[in-house]
């Protein structure tokens, strides 16, 4: 889901596809302020600033994260006193007024801002719950297209990658809700001494919102090199096969930067 924000009826679509973001939580503020270099007064300058805040939210037993990056802001407000969790949302409120669109994130105004135009980025999931300690990694990728991954194709993708990879059904007499296509895990087919717990779940499913596909993977049990490497080698083959965006945390990502975005992260981590 990707869309641009700068009319009235931009917003009043806005308010009605999130419903406001009732109930849902910021998870990130990101603020960005440009500088340029001046050759005729050899000083920097102001050059714009950005501002993108991510929301966790709920609708029909879907969950949702989205990224509403604001542009041209010309004031905002960004203040959380200590021992205040200002996080939560009840329902934004916004408006468009002399060309400007204003953003309430709440009826305080702690966290406000206003912007010559918005895009809003979207990646919707079915909600799955699970034991925390148990999940260890989890990926989301929705696609554009309206064919995704099979199956077989997860597991002639990881053969050629030298991780040979048996696949179970989750067994589900019903499934968990009605945008579930399948769902089932992946093991290690040489390694029979495997704990049980560990392995790699997949599910397939239709986003709710126009065409697309939704793949969802998760990393259960011990921490275990071959587990993450299945996934890195799915997520890899996946963003290269596959336009789209990623989700990983609370960061979305579009796939043709996925690679580029794990080197810093295991760079990052080789850092003291």
């Amino acid at each position: 889901m990707n869309r641009t924000i700068k009319q009235l009826e931009d917003l009043r679509w806005l308010i009605g596809h999130t419903g406001g973001f009732r109930g849902g939580y910021v998870t990130e503020v990101q603020i960005l302020k440009r500088r340029l270099f001046d050759e005729g007064s050899t000083r920097e300058v102001p050059a714009g600033t950005t501002i993108a805040v991510t929301i966790h939210y709920e609708v029909r037993g879907l969950a949702r994260v989205a990224k509403l990056t604001m542009t041209g802001v010309t004031d905002f407000s960004v203040f959380e006193q200590d021992g205040i969790d200002c996080s939560s949302l009840s329902v934004i409120q916004t408006e468009l007024n002399a060309g400007k669109l204003r953003f309430w994130f709440d009826p305080q105004g702690e966290l406000y801002v206003v912007c010559d135009e918005a895009h809003l980025e979207e990646l919707t999931l079915p909600i799955v719950t699970a034991q925390q300690a148990a999940e260890l990694a989890r990926w989301t990728f929705q696609g554009v297209g309206t064919d995704g991954p099979t199956i077989q194709w997860l597991l002639n993708e990881l053969d050629q990658a030298g991780l040979p990879c048996t696949w179970r059904d989750a067994g589900r007499s019903i499934a968990i809700h009605p945008a579930v296509q399948w769902e089932g895990s992946l093991k290690p087919a040489d390694d029979p001494s495997m704990d049980e717990a560990s392995m790699v779940q997949v599910m397939a499913y239709h986003p709710p919102e126009g065409q697309g596909f939704g793949l969802l993977l998760r990393v259960f049990g011990m921490q275990d090199r071959r587990m993450s490497r299945i996934l890195e080698v799915l997520a890899d083959r996946i963003t290269h096969c596959f336009p789209g965006n990623c989700l990983v945390g609370n960061t979305i990502i579009p796939g043709r930067e996925w690679e580029r975005w794990l080197v810093r992260e295991h760079r990052s981590r080789r850092e003291p």
